[in-house]
């Protein structure tokens, strides 16, 4: 129980833990953004009619894999490639879902979903970049999990 307290009362003003949960996120978010945003893409040049459920799951789904991809590859750089993708594998799921369901959602509340105009491309970002912040802070700080 001792130390699910600590876990919970971590120092939430460290700024170097900060800096490198955001720099964590960024990449994780490049990657996400990639699959995520190429498929919608892929579908509305392609003129695909499919539903925009359907559409938003493929897009989750393809933007976890490129996510796994791109931290093997910048993983790779600093180990093994089998250990790099052991790695991006054991990296959270759980950022990575919410990082992708805030993206979509904000497709679909500004668009109707599966829509990608130019506009929308900030907001989605933002929002796939500030919703896991908070997590993949305390992972850092709390169990000292992080993937790079």
């Amino acid at each position: 129980m001792a130390y699910l307290v600590n876990e919970l009362n971590i120092n939430w003003r460290c700024k170097p833990t900060w800096v490198r949960s955001s720099k964590n996120t960024g990449w994780c978010l490049l990657g996400c953004a990639i699959g995520d945003i190429g498929t919608i893409l892929y579908f509305q040049l392609m003129e695909i009619d499919w539903p925009v459920w359907l559409i938003m799951a493929l897009a989750i789904i393809n933007g976890i894999i490129t996510s796994i991809i791109l931290e093997t590859f910048i993983l790779s750089k600093q180990m093994e490639l089998r250990q790099a993708f052991k790695t991006a594998i054991g990296m959270s799921l759980i950022s990575m879902v919410s990082m992708e369901l805030a993206m979509n959602i904000t497709d679909v509340l500004l668009t109707g979903g599966a829509v990608i105009k130019l506009w929308v491309l900030p907001f989605m970002l933002f929002a796939g970049f500030i919703t896991p912040l908070p997590y993949n802070y305390w992972r850092l700080k709390a169990l000292g999990k992080s993937c790079h």
